[in-house]
């Protein structure tokens, strides 16, 4: 199988998109407005691992006690009952926490009279999403980091964070930007590090930051590897109920060992940095297919039988589309709800990474909100 592979892009430079991560406010103000998450674009068509859906679960991880504040213990082999087309109206976990700035709330709050008001608010809205940190503001990425997670210990419930900010980002590419270097890099994942409280968090470490290293020369690669498993036993170490991903990319990108020999090399074999993997974030394809990938990139990378995987389901409710577009895909629905308990054996959570309903770049400003589109996925 051949597929186009899709990596995450910021868009820096559209109108009021990431405008909160601006550290020109010039005070670390605590309540952040940071949930745009980045869009899509495009790679050169690769050889895909994408595996048979059909793949044997990987036995039970044992729980540790560190991994009981997070997710509950899952069933081992549960398989999904519903159509992945259909939209998930279930209720999300109760345990994940729905950081109350975004651009979707905004939205719900403002448009109590649109007809579309309900569908969008109860299918998307109403659900818990990552908040993106996706800028280099050392003075103020502390309290803003800290502002989510104690909101999220307050209500006894788990934020999911991203830091998105490694140098050399999309290839300079779209998302081109970062911190200047990797030593600035550094500085600022302890800074980050600072802001993660005691309790509870999920880290989902800077999506395509691994599966994207192609780009890279030997070289930079081996020290941005270096830098990523530094960063993992950073926030580990700041916070021991935090749980951290690595970038796996996604089951139409990397084969499996391909992607687990970088994987192992940036520190996400090891217990000290890492808890296990990411895939398809901002991407679309079938929970089943990655499940499948996951679980081959998790037995090649080794490691402690603990370490896990989460997928974004935020926006694979259709799969992927046959014709690899990646521009807010027609078509495409919401997946499965996010969720603590996905039922199934090595797969932590099923989470919403990307906010359903912000544009790619194609139904509106690149970041931003787009009702209509939401109102597609949602329906």
């Amino acid at each position: 199988m051949v597929a186009a592979a899709s990596v995450v892009v910021a868009v820096g430079t559209a109108t009021g998109m990431l405008s909160a991560l601006d550290d020109r406010r010039g005070s670390d103000q605590a309540r952040p407005q940071v949930t745009d998450s980045p869009r899509l674009a495009p790679l050169p068509a690769v050889s895909s691992g994408s595996p048979s859906t059909s793949a044997s679960a990987s036995p039970s991880a044992k729980k540790s006690p560190k991994e009981k504040d997070i997710s509950p213990t899952p069933s081992p082999t549960k398989t999904e009952t519903e159509p992945e087309g259909k939209p998930q109206t279930a209720a999300a976990s109760t345990r994940l926490y729905r950081h109350p700035a975004s651009q979707v709330l905004d939205w719900v709050r403002a448009h109590t009279d649109d007809p579309r008001h309900a569908v969008i608010e109860s299918r998307i809205a109403d659900h818990p999403a990552a908040v993106w940190f996706a800028d280099f503001t050392p003075s103020t990425i502390t309290a803003r980091v800290r502002a989510v997670t104690s909101g999220g210990a307050a209500q006894g419930r788990v934020p999911v964070v991203v830091p998105y900010a490694i140098p050399g980002r999309d290839c300079g590419g779209h998302s081109e930007g970062g911190a200047p270097d990797l030593a600035a890099y550094d500085d600022w994942i302890d800074a980050f590090a600072a802001g993660l409280g005691s309790g509870g968090v999920i880290v989902i470490l800077e999506p395509d930051s691994v599966a994207q290293a192609e780009c890279l020369s030997s070289g930079e690669r081996t020290r941005r590897f270096a830098s990523l498993a530094r960063a993992g036993r950073v926030l580990k170490a700041a916070n021991p109920n935090a749980r951290v991903y690595y970038d796996a990319g996604h089951s139409g990108w990397n084969p499996p060992a391909k992607q687990a020999g970088w994987l192992k090399r940036a520190g996400a074999a090891s217990d000290t940095s890492s808890d296990g993997v990411f895939s398809n974030v901002s991407n679309f394809h079938r929970t089943s297919d990655e499940i499948a990938y996951d679980r081959q990139v998790l037995d090649a990378l080794g490691g402690p039988a603990s370490l896990g995987a989460v997928v974004d389901t935020s926006r694979n409710g259709n799969g992927a589309p046959a014709d690899g577009e990646w521009c807010d895909p027609a078509g495409r629905k919401i997946g499965r709800a996010p969720t603590l308990n996905t039922g199934e054996a090595r797969i932590d959570a099923y989470l919403w990474v990307k906010l359903p309903g912000e544009s790619d770049g194609c139904k509106g400003t690149p970041g931003t909100f787009s009702p209509s589109y939401a109102y597609d996925l949602a329906r």
